[in-house]
């Protein structure tokens, strides 16, 4: 009778540190990301997303104004640098991009990701871009119309590619239908030049 009470309370302890380590495991997996910028920015994003990949969150001052309309001039942004090491590009993702000789990273709307249909289409007086066989619109529902230079820039990814985006290839936009510095002017992008996710 004594074996069996002392097996119980036996079994009993190890179920008890069972469910303790099982607690510990799951609440050191997933505390809330350390902030690892030097303003020690408190703000939980609560992402539905993966987000144990990021390195670092840097606050930043948006300068231009090629996102008018969904980000304003000296607005504050958040860059989640390293987001993309472990989650997907998404259409409609705003996104900093590493452009070479800025000393700071742009940001652009991503409009065009890996695997979609892209095209150019003539319009009377200019080109419009066409994703998955629809017309690309900014934030204010109008089409995005490249100029002669961008068009060049442009048919040239449609025309090696077979007009369709390649492997970790991504078209970013600005809002501004006209074009801003995008990918209107230096073409797809890589992945491996997109610094992080930003979020207001």
């Amino acid at each position: 009778m004594k074996n069996k009470n002392f097996a119980s309370i036996l079994i009993f302890i190890i179920f008890l540190f069972a469910s303790f380590a099982t607690f510990y495991f799951f609440v050191k997996k997933y505390q809330p990301l350390e902030l690892k910028n030097n303003n020690d920015i408190a703000d939980d994003f609560s992402f539905v997303e993966k987000n144990d990949c990021v390195s670092k969150i840097e606050e930043r001052v948006v300068r231009g104004n090629s996102l008018s309309g969904l980000i304003e001039p000296s607005t504050s942004v958040k860059i989640l640098f390293g987001f993309y090491d472990c989650n997907k590009i998404r259409r409609g993702d705003i996104v900093a991009y590493n452009y070479a000789g800025n000393p700071e990273p742009i940001i652009k709307i991503v409009k065009g990701v890996e695997g979609d249909k892209f095209q150019l289409k003539k319009t009377s007086s200019s080109w419009n871009i066409s994703i998955n066989d629809k017309i690309v619109e900014n934030s204010e529902g109008e089409p995005y119309v490249l100029n002669e230079r961008g068009y060049k820039m442009l048919s040239l990814y449609e025309r090696d590619y077979g007009g369709v985006i390649p492997l970790n290839a991504y078209l970013i936009l600005g809002n501004a239908a006209n074009g801003t510095l995008d990918s209107s002017v230096f073409g797809l992008i890589d992945k491996s030049d997109i610094l992080g996710k930003v979020k207001l």
